[in-house]
């Protein structure tokens, strides 16, 4: 499951250094989020559906090992990352 394009440039827009910046941390937590979200959106009609689940897992860690990194580095930046996208850390 992909999120949709305008989504993803929306994103980018607000986190971003720039409209090219698709690589830094900011930018992938928050897209990684928005993945997230729409996949546990799918599970909860979708109880069965064990493949997503496993890949919603993936993204998790992903995600999890992206704001060690962002806490390690630059702890203000992750503070405002977590209260802006709702995460629990």
């Amino acid at each position: 499951m992909a999120i949709k394009k305008e989504k993803k440039l929306e994103l980018i827009k607000k986190f971003g250094k720039g409209d090219k910046d698709t690589g830094s941390c900011e930018v992938q937590v928050a897209i990684l989020t928005a993945r997230i979200k729409e996949i546990t959106e799918h599970l909860k009609v979708h109880k069965k559906d064990k493949h997503s689940r496993l890949g919603l897992l993936k993204l998790v860690a992903r995600r999890k090992k992206l704001l060690s990194y962002l806490k390690r580095t630059d702890r203000p930046l992750f503070d405002k990352m977590v209260t802006e996208l709702q995460i629990k850390a």
